[in-house]
């Protein structure tokens, strides 16, 4: 073969390999926008649907719902390919007692108990959803049926606790006192996983299958530091047309209660 004929036959392997490639960023572009586009429809058909109380907030938190079948099966599923792996990130080199707020039917309890240095306990307002849990073979000593508010708890009975997908249910006065009550019982540190809204604005207070406060980044960051010195914002793979999901990670000590 000629250098000539080679050289052509260079050319053209370039040239179908470039094109190859704008192929390839033609089609990521086209499902980056069709994400986009239904992102957005979505999104759309859930503002028609959301139901606002106004500027003020609610009066007490909506707990029938909390009660249900339908409800125990979803709160068993919702978080397996995002809240719930991203916990795993953070109890990883933490130890002693940890306590799931409002742990619904701690389904996430087996994956967890890998975890050979953390003593999980879990405590949740519904007593169905506990007594699901304890069904589904859970030791019943470890799980309370209480106000997350009001807990049965001593002073650093724990050394961390965690939430996921459950603060923003509570009214103002509700999140103020369980993220009190969360830094009374826990030693070291808390986790907690919640929805931002999408647009960064404070939403407020709206009705969908669940009431909740669907506000900014800033306003749940207030909340935080007005009960922990030290707060950590990470991103959440959770996430819905009109939110997105962040972990606020809270210290009240300088020790961290992790191995050595």
């Amino acid at each position: 073969m000629s250098s000539d004929t080679a050289f052509r036959l260079l050319l053209r392997n370039i040239d179908f390999y470039n094109s190859r490639f704008m192929v390839e960023r033609f089609l990521d572009k086209l499902i980056a926008w069709s994400k986009r586009l239904k992102r957005s429809y979505l999104a759309w058909r859930v503002k028609l649907k959301i139901q606002r109380n106004g500027p003020e907030s609610p009066r007490a938190q909506d707990l029938d719902i909390y009660s249900t079948p339908s409800f125990g099966d979803l709160v068993s599923t919702w978080g397996e390919q995002t809240a719930w792996k991203e916990i795993e990130y953070l109890l990883v080199n933490c130890k002693g007692k940890v306590l799931d707020m409002a742990c619904g039917t701690c389904v996430i309890f087996p994956k967890l108990s890998k975890f050979e240095y953390c003593d999980l306990y879990g405590c949740d307002i519904s007593r169905y959803l506990i007594e699901r849990a304890v069904q589904a073979g859970l030791p019943s000593s470890k799980l309370t049926a209480c106000d997350a508010t009001k807990t049965p708890y001593g002073d650093d009975f724990f050394d961390h606790a965690y939430s996921i997908g459950s603060l923003e249910h509570f009214t103002e006065e509700g999140i103020s006192a369980f993220l009190n009550e969360s830094r009374r019982i826990a030693r070291y540190s808390t986790f907690h996983q919640i929805p931002v809204s999408r647009s960064n604005r404070d939403e407020g207070w709206i009705k969908l299958g669940q009431s909740y406060f669907n506000n900014s980044v800033d306003w749940w960051l207030n909340k935080f530091k007005a009960v922990y010195p030290k707060v950590y914002i990470l991103d959440s793979e959770w996430e819905d047309p009109i939110s997105v999901g962040k972990w606020f990670v809270c210290f009240k000590s300088e020790g961290n209660g992790w191995k050595n």
